[in-house]
């Protein structure tokens, strides 16, 4: 049996994007730490940890942060059924991973009151809804909201709904650029049209565009920010793809426009997480489950 003590400082390096802030986590020496991992890895007879920065961990590492999550949330449910081995460590803290735009609108309302409920931190890694499972299949967290519906081994996903987002434009963009209209224009031209993208992961701009027959490269800004995304649509530096709950005002005062009025893209959203997660889990599972459709909407 591998000692939980290494399995908690491989956790920290990993958690904490290095040795030393893993270290200043677990109260341990930076030199106390690595000693750890080394003998974790002498156990194994293989590395748990590439030595990048950050840190990565291996198939074996992520194996071991996998068993570790599930380990944690176990142990709460153990705690509270036996009070008497609980520590006190305070509030229970989880890694979940979601897209920018879930955060930006519907997250915060379905969780507040579970987070309440249930003493629980959340520790969110904001990743593209197309690519949240990587994440999870590293076990670096213990649940994700992704578009892929296919679970990761030893995991479970639910559909939480559609979340659709519309192609908006300032209207003096649109008038500067598409004043007669996307429908008339070549392939050519709707590729050098500048797009917003959130990021190299970001997919709904391209998707959109291949319906005017552009396949391959077009002309985009980079913006990592769902807030900065939507203020840069407004100042007329480019055209992109937000969620419709994102933009009502936007629309409504006339800030933003859509450039195809009757279309949206329509976005599943599943939930992953842990089929050994324990309660905690099934517990926020279960109110996503009932509020996630309805906020959607």
């Amino acid at each position: 049996m591998v000692d939980y003590k290494l399995l908690v400082a491989l956790a920290a390096v990993i958690e904490h994007g290095g040795f030393e802030r893993a270290a200043s986590h677990l109260g341990l020496s930076q030199s106390a730490v690595s000693q750890r991992i080394k003998l974790l890895e002498a156990r194994l007879g293989t590395a748990a940890l590439v030595r990048s920065a950050p840190p990565q961990a291996t198939a074996a590492g992520q194996r071991l942060l996998n068993h570790v999550q599930q380990v944690r949330l176990l142990e709460r449910d153990l705690q509270a059924d036996l009070p008497q081995i609980a520590d006190q460590g305070g509030r229970t803290r989880l890694r979940v991973a979601l897209n920018a735009d879930s955060l930006a609108t519907w997250w915060a309302a379905a969780v507040s009151g579970w987070c309440e409920r249930e003493q629980v931190l959340l520790d969110l890694q904001v990743e593209d809804q197309d690519v949240g499972l990587r994440r999870m299949r590293s076990g670096e967290v213990a649940a994700c909201l992704c578009a892929a519906e296919q679970p990761v081994a030893g995991a479970r996903s639910a559909l939480l709904g559609q979340m659709p987002y519309l192609a908006v434009a300032s209207p003096a963009f649109v008038q500067r650029h598409f004043a007669g209209g996307l429908q008339g224009l070549a392939a050519r031209e709707v590729a050098r049209v500048p797009a917003v993208v959130f990021g190299p992961d970001d997919q709904l701009q391209h998707r959109f565009v291949q319906q005017f027959g552009v396949v391959g490269e077009f002309d985009y800004h980079l913006c990592p920010s769902s807030e900065g995304f939507v203020r840069m649509l407004e100042a007329g530096v480019g055209w992109g793809m937000v969620p419709a709950l994102q933009v009502t005002d936007a629309l409504a005062t006339g800030r933003l426009q859509q450039l195809l009025p009757s279309q949206a893209l329509q976005v599943p959203l599943y939930w992953h997480y842990w089929r050994n997660g324990g309660q905690l889990l099934n517990g926020l599972t279960e109110q996503l489950l009932r509020l996630a459709p309805k906020l959607l909407r």
